[in-house]
């Protein structure tokens, strides 16, 4: 008779143990972890599992059960055909939540997919389509192109007084994107587009499209697009004797650029969302974890990856639930301090409220903040 009690007791506290077990919650994570691009999806990977390692180790509990946040990921290979099915994966695997895609081009057709589950979906992506699809789901992590190209657009006409331009573009929803909007803001401020040219984002030798811009004679070549081909193209640039300033997007902002265009990096002009991380409202202290966690400083994404994992799981908490439909209305009314802006919130669109750009020079081989526009 003891030894039934002793096995119903022991029984009965093993079963109170699982019981007391954490709730696991599937975030999902999707971001190129593979190819030229890999190191733009590993740095907003970081500042996800930051994000999340944090929550867990306050043992947080929403609907009166301890939960603990476990991220699933995935590589879309910065591919718009292997993105849609990485979504649907994800989708299937039961997350209640998803942080990215990275690229404009997988997010928005990923974002169709997570719009028809009902899961809310924060992401890197900053072309202006991705908020403009009518999906209630889609909420940015960065500023969107409309406002960073119209800010170095009229950047580059009325504080540079550069009124001769010239755009290229890789043909990508971000860079065309991206491309577009500096195009729109540069004509506007009274500036001249001397000529607008494509390339793709596979490319290398842009030997016969400078030559074309050559005989335009522009002060500036914009170029919409990543590090990867912004790199090789000011060599040649440099190589063809062309007198303009390259200016770019936050995408060739890296310490990589200048690794791979070497001496020719110097006076490359580039716009980046928000402030330098330095003054950002939490960007000294985020540093400082950032660089104990992974010993090495954070680049520019994972700060504002790490921001919109906090604003997911502060919903969460808000609504008091992890599913999707419950918490998707506390998500759109967010509004907390961030560690890249003093107010994190969300318009109507899922853009971020505030989003001011800063103007970056490389100088001597180091990236220089020349100004501060907006988002205070």
């Amino acid at each position: 008779m003891k030894k039934h009690c002793l096995a119903a007791l022991t029984f009965a506290l093993f079963s109170a143990g699982a019981l007391a077990d954490p709730v696991e919650v599937k975030i999902g994570f999707a971001a190129p972890l593979t190819g030229p691009q890999a190191h733009y999806g590993k740095d907003m990977q970081n500042g996800i599992l930051l994000a999340l390692e944090e929550a867990n180790a306050a043992q947080p509990k929403i609907g009166g059960k301890e939960v603990k946040f476990v991220l699933v990921t995935e590589d879309d290979q910065a591919d718009p055909r292997t993105a849609t099915m990485v979504a649907q994966r994800l989708v299937d695997a039961g997350i209640k939540g998803m942080l990215g895609h990275f690229n404009s081009g997988t997010t928005i057709p990923a974002s169709r997919i997570y719009a028809q589950a009902g899961i809310p979906e924060i992401a890197m992506a900053t072309a202006p389509a991705y908020t403009r699809n009518g999906y209630k789901t889609a909420f940015r992590m960065m500023t969107s192109d409309t406002q960073q190209g119209s800010v170095i657009g009229k950047y580059a006409v009325d504080k540079l007084n550069f009124k001769n331009l010239a755009v290229i573009d890789d043909r990508t929803a971000y860079g065309q994107g991206l491309a577009d909007e500096f195009e729109k803001a540069a004509k506007a401020a009274g500036g001249k587009i001397v000529a607008r040219e494509y390339t793709n984002d596979k490319a290398m030798d842009f030997n016969a499209i400078l030559t074309k811009l050559k005989s335009g004679q522009p002060q500036v070549i914009f170029y919409g697009g990543t590090e990867v081909q912004a790199a090789p193209m000011v060599k040649q640039m440099k190589q063809l004797g062309i007198d303009a300033t390259l200016m770019t997007g936050e995408m060739s902002k890296t310490d990589n650029f200048i690794k791979l265009a070497g001496d020719a990096a110097d006076g490359v002009i580039a716009s980046l969302a928000g402030l330098p991380i330095e003054q950002m409202a939490g960007g000294p202290a985020y540093v400082t974890k950032y660089e104990k966690r992974f010993g090495a400083k954070p680049s520019t994404y994972s700060p504002y990856a790490y921001d919109g994992t906090m604003a997911m799981i502060a919903a969460m908490k808000k609504a008091d639930s992890v599913e999707p439909a419950k918490y998707l209305s506390a998500l759109a009314a967010t509004n907390m301090p961030g560690v890249t802006t003093p107010q994190l919130a969300y318009d109507a669109h899922g853009d971020l409220k505030i989003g001011g750009i800063t103007i970056y020079k490389v100088i001597k081989g180091k990236w220089e903040a020349l100004e501060s526009i907006g988002g205070k």
